[in-house]
């Protein structure tokens, strides 16, 4: 596992994970409400982001322009302790604001991880564990391109995707899809209008189940519970690239 490979998925699939959780969850969606806040992430020889809090929604982009709180780190290895929760951030900026990462931004991040990393008794809640399945959804979908565009073995794998899409969806749930464009992946919370190839799972506790590692993503293409169709070298290389996120997010 390389660290600043997982310092991007910890920035824009973990982190980018705030996103989903805003809009779906109706107390972080309240917590946030008429909020105009922007936190910058640097990370030295790794990705820089911003998460931006407006109007009861969030967004996580790619680099640090303006910001209204910036959080430095010195390597991969101190912003993913930062995940973990073995390193506490200290601003380079914004420290008459330091107290909405202390409470919103604190609070919002620990429903995350309750819903990343729940208690099993938690999913037999129908409505958690849809939202719960639709925020790792996304997250896994995130971490897909960035293993494709970071990870020495996953951009091996990217290298033999051609230009085009694959749609990535849940029957009767999410959707989105990988843009491939010279061998670089782009993560796309949104249908395709014309995909290649699609990776369809058959339910929410199918794709749960698979996301969970409870079951072989090979047995459930032979048992239809994942349908593959299109231009199968490309689903067969996001597969592969599909393969290491859980070592990753382990």
């Amino acid at each position: 596992m390389d660290e600043r490979t997982l310092a991007y998925i910890n920035l824009f699939a973990v982190l980018g994970g705030l996103a989903k959780l805003c809009e779906l969850d109706g107390e972080c969606k309240k917590l946030i409400e008429g909020k105009d806040i922007s936190i910058g992430i640097t990370v030295k020889g790794g990705p820089e982001g911003t998460i931006r809090f407006k109007d009861g929604a969030c967004t996580v982009t790619a680099g640090v322009d303006k910001c209204d709180i910036k959080l430095p780190f010195g390597s991969c290895k101190k912003f993913n302790g930062l995940i973990d929760g073995t390193v506490t951030p200290i601003p380079s900026k914004g420290f008459t604001k330091i107290g909405f990462l202390l409470h919103e931004f604190t609070a919002l991040t620990d429903k995350l991880t309750a819903y990343l990393r729940p208690a099993e008794e938690a999913l037999e809640d129908p409505e958690f564990f849809r939202v719960s399945t639709t925020i790792m959804f996304h997250l896994i979908l995130d971490a897909i391109a960035q293993i494709g565009n970071e990870d020495k073995v996953g951009k091996a794998s990217a290298s033999y995707i051609v230009d085009g899409d694959v749609r990535i969806a849940i029957e009767g749930g999410p959707e989105g899809h990988i843009h491939a464009r010279g061998h670089r992946l782009t993560a796309v919370h949104a249908p395709s209008d014309h995909p290649m190839s699609r990776m369809v799972f058959a339910s929410m506790e199918d794709a749960r189940d698979l996301f969970d590692g409870k079951v072989n993503g090979v047995v459930c293409v032979g048992t239809g519970k994942v349908r593959m169709g299109g231009m199968i070298s490309m689903v067969d290389n996001v597969n592969r690239i599909l393969d290491r996120v859980s070592m990753y997010l382990a």
